[in-house]
C-alpha cells in the first residue's frame, strides 16, 4: 500500500472546525511516516472532481475531514473501489463517525485511529445505501444535481416530518449546531401533518398507511445521535426501516426524546422492517441522505453489501487500541 494520503477538507465544517481540525489530523499522518496531499475544491463539483483524481491515481486513502455531508460526498469517490475511507468527524451531526466508533471533538486520536488501522488490521468492509428514483436503484429521473449516477448514503435516509425538519433547519439564519434540528422540529410542530406513504419491500409486500416519517437506516442516527434506527448495523446486508405512523402533536412531542436513546421503537405508533430493498412514495415529500437533499418520492433504496472500505475499528474495538503505525 502507499504511504501517500489525500485529506478531503471541508474547512467550513462544524461552524469552521473543519479547518481547525485540517491541521492537527495532518501533523498526525505526518508524524506517523505518511505523505499528505490536501484536497479543497473552491466548489462540491470541485471537490469531488480532485478527490476522484486522487483514487483512480491510486491514494493509499481519502481522509475526510468534515461532517457527514463531507463523508456524503466522499463516498461518491470511493464506494465500489479498493480506496479506504478514513474520517476525521469535524461536523454538526458527525452521525456515520459515531457509528464506526470513531473518536469525536478530538482530530488527533481520530487520525491515529486512521493510521494505526492502516498500519495494522487494514480496511474493514461495510454496507451503504444506494438511491434511485422510482423502481430504478441507481436510476436518475427527478433527482437532485449530485445523486443522478445513483446515490449512496452511509447513515438514514430521512422523509416525511424529519425531511421537513431538515427544510427548515437549513432556511434558518439562526445556527445552533446539534440543536437547530431540535429549533426546528419546534417550529415544524405547528404545522404538522400526516402524510400518506406507499412502501413496497423487497419481499413484495405493499405496505399503505398515514405515518409522520419514514426513515430507512444503514446506520442507526442522524440529527447528531437521534437513533431513529437503532438497531440498523453496518455490517448486516440489510437496511432498517422505520415507520412512525399516524399520531397527534401532543404523542410525537411525548416519544421525541426517546429517540435519542432508541427507545422509541418499542412504542405502539412505531413499526420497523429490515430489508434489502425497498421504495417509498409519498406526495410533496423530500427525501434526505446523510443530511443531503435528494429531491422528491418516490425513490428506490437498496443496501449494498461490502461497498465501503473504511478505517475504523471492529465493532467492540476500543479506538485508541495501541498498535503499530508505520506506514507499509
Amino acid at each position: 500500500m502507499t504511504s501517500e494520503l489525500t485529506l478531503f477538507v471541508n474547512p467550513t465544517a462544524g461552524r469552521g472546525r473543519g479547518a481547525h481540525a485540517a491541521q492537527p489530523a495532518a501533523r498526525t499522518l505526518r508524524d506517523a511516516g505518511f505523505s499528505v496531499r490536501t484536497v479543497l475544491g473552491h466548489t462540491a463539483d470541485d471537490a469531488l472532481r480532485r478527490a476522484r483524481e486522487a483514487v483512480a491515481a491510486g491514494t493509499g486513502a481519502l481522509v475526510v475531514v468534515g461532517g457527514d455531508g463531507m463523508v456524503s460526498l466522499a463516498l461518491r469517490a470511493v464506494a465500489g473501489t479498493r480506496t479506504p475511507l478514513g474520517i476525521i468527524p469535524a461536523g454538526t451531526g458527525n452521525d456515520f463517525a459515531r457509528a464506526l466508533g470513531l473518536p469525536l471533538g478530538d482530530p488527533a486520536a481520530a487520525a491515529r485511529v486512521t493510521t494505526r488501522i492502516l498500519g495494522t488490521t487494514g480496511a474493514r468492509a461495510i454496507d451503504l445505501g444506494r438511491i434511485g428514483t422510482g423502481g430504478d436503484p441507481a436510476g436518475d429521473g427527478g433527482m437532485a444535481e449530485g445523486a443522478r449516477e445513483g446515490r449512496w448514503y452511509g447513515t438514514v435516509l430521512a422523509s416525511g416530518f424529519d425531511s421537513r425538519v431538515n427544510d427548515r433547519g437549513n432556511r434558518m439564519r439562526l445556527r445552533a449546531g446539534r440543536f437547530t434540528y431540535d429549533l426546528a422540529i419546534l417550529a415544524e410542530l405547528a404545522g404538522f401533518r400526516p402524510v400518506p406513504y406507499r412502501l413496497t419491500l423487497d419481499d413484495g409486500r405493499v405496505v399503505e398507511t398515514d405515518a409522520t416519517l419514514v426513515a430507512v437506516g444503514n446506520g442507526s442516527s442522524y440529527g447528531g445521535g437521534m437513533r431513529i434506527c437503532a438497531e440498523a448495523r453496518l455490517d448486516d446486508g440489510l437496511l432498517d426501516v422505520t415507520v412512525v405512523g399516524d399520531c397527534d402533536r401532543r404523542t410525537l412531542i411525548k416519544v421525541f426524546p426517546r429517540v435519542y436513546k432508541g427507545t422509541h421503537l418499542s412504542h405502539p405508533k412505531v413499526t420497523t422492517y429490515r430489508v434489502r430493498s425497498l421504495t417509498l412514495d409519498a406526495p410533496d415529500t423530500t427525501g434526505y441522505a446523510d443530511g443531503e437533499p435528494l429531491g422528491s418520492l418516490p425513490l428506490t433504496v437498496s443496501c449494498v453489501p461490502g461497498a465501503l472500505r473504511v478505517l475504523a475499528p471492529a465493532p467492540g474495538e476500543e479506538p485508541g487500541a495501541d498498535a503499530s503505525t508505520s506506514p507499509r
